[in-house]
C-alpha cells in the first residue's frame, strides 16, 4: 500500500500539468453511493434514461418521488479528504483542469476552481420547454408541499440523490410543472441516452491537450463520455494513472493503477 502511494506520488511529481478525471469513487466517503462493483458491473438497476423520463409521466413520478426522499441527505453531503487533496493539488499549480463525472458539486465545495461538470449539477432543475432554471432546494419545497406524506418516508440512499423505494405505487405522486411555462422539469444533469453538451467536451479536450499526463480518480470509465478522454490521452502518447477499486475500461491504456480508496491513495498530498 505504501509502495503504491509512493508510485502515485512519483507519477504526479513527474507530470506537473495533470488532466484529472473523477468519478463516483471520489464521493463515496461523503455518503453518496456509487453505481458499479469492482468488476465494472451495475450494483443496482440501470438509472433512468432520458427517453423514458421525457416520454413517460410514470417514469417522472417515480424519479421525483425517489429524489424527494434522497435529496434530504444528498443535499447535505460535504467534501471528503479526496476532494480536499485534489483541491490542494490545484492550489499547488499541478492541474490543468479537473473534469468530473459527478453531479454533486463537492469539488467546488472543497475550493476547487477549474472544474468541468461533464454531466451537469444536481443542484439545479431545468425546464425542457422554456429552459428556465430553478434551484433544486426551491423545487424540493414544491415537491414536499404537493406530496407531504412522501416527505415523511425514509429509505436507503442510492447514487446521485436517489433513494431505494422499491415496491411503492408512484401513480399518486404529484410532479409540479414549470412555474413559467407549464413544461416538464428535469434535473440539470445528463441522463443515460442524453448527449453531453458539446461545449463541455470541447473545453475538456482543450485542457487535455495542454496536459502532460492524465490522472483518473474514482472512475471505472465504463461510460463512454468519460472513457473517450482516456482513449484520447493514449492516442496522444500521454501517460495515464488511475486510482480505482477494481476494473476500469481503460486498464490496457494505463501506465499506473492503484487499487486503493481514493482518500488513502492521495493521503500524501498536503
Amino acid at each position: 500500500m505504501e509502495i503504491d502511494r509512493a508510485r502515485l506520488r512519483d507519477f504526479i511529481e513527474a507530470h506537473p500539468r495533470l488532466f484529472v478525471l473523477t468519478g463516483a469513487g471520489c464521493s463515496t466517503d461523503s455518503g453518496i453511493p456509487d453505481y458499479r462493483d469492482t468488476h465494472g458491473g451495475w450494483k443496482r438497476p440501470q438509472p433512468v434514461t432520458y427517453q423514458a423520463f421525457m416520454a413517460e409521466k410514470a417514469t417522472r413520478q417515480r424519479y421525483w418521488a425517489r429524489s424527494l426522499v434522497g435529496w434530504r441527505r444528498f443535499g447535505r453531503a460535504r467534501p471528503n479528504a479526496t476532494h480536499h487533496a485534489l483541491a490542494r493539488l490545484e492550489q499547488h499549480g499541478r492541474l490543468t483542469t479537473l473534469l468530473t463525472q459527478n453531479v454533486d458539486g463537492l469539488h467546488q465545495a472543497a475550493g476547487h476552481r477549474e472544474v468541468i461538470d461533464l454531466h451537469g449539477r444536481l443542484n439545479e432543475v431545468r425546464c425542457m420547454g422554456c429552459t428556465v432554471r430553478l434551484p433544486r432546494d426551491t423545487f424540493q419545497q414544491a415537491l414536499v408541499e404537493l406530496n407531504p406524506a412522501w416527505a415523511l418516508l425514509d429509505a436507503g440512499d442510492a447514487p446521485d440523490g436517489d433513494a431505494d423505494l422499491e415496491g411503492r405505487d408512484f401513480s399518486t405522486f404529484d410532479v409540479p410543472p414549470c412555474p413559467h411555462c407549464g413544461g416538464v422539469l428535469k434535473p440539470d444533469v445528463v441522463f443515460f441516452g442524453e448527449n453531453v453538451p458539446r461545449e463541455r467536451v470541447d473545453a475538456a479536450v482543450t485542457s487535455l491537450n495542454e496536459a502532460d499526463a492524465m490522472l483518473v480518480v474514482g472512475s471505472s470509465l465504463m461510460v463512454f463520455s468519460g472513457y473517450r478522454f482516456a482513449a484520447a490521452a493514449a492516442r496522444a502518447g500521454k501517460p495515464i494513472a488511475a486510482v480505482n477499486m477494481g476494473k476500469t475500461r481503460a486498464d490496457p491504456l494505463l501506465s499506473l493503477k492503484i487499487e486503493q480508496s481514493c482518500a488513502e491513495a492521495l493521503a500524501f498530498v498536503s
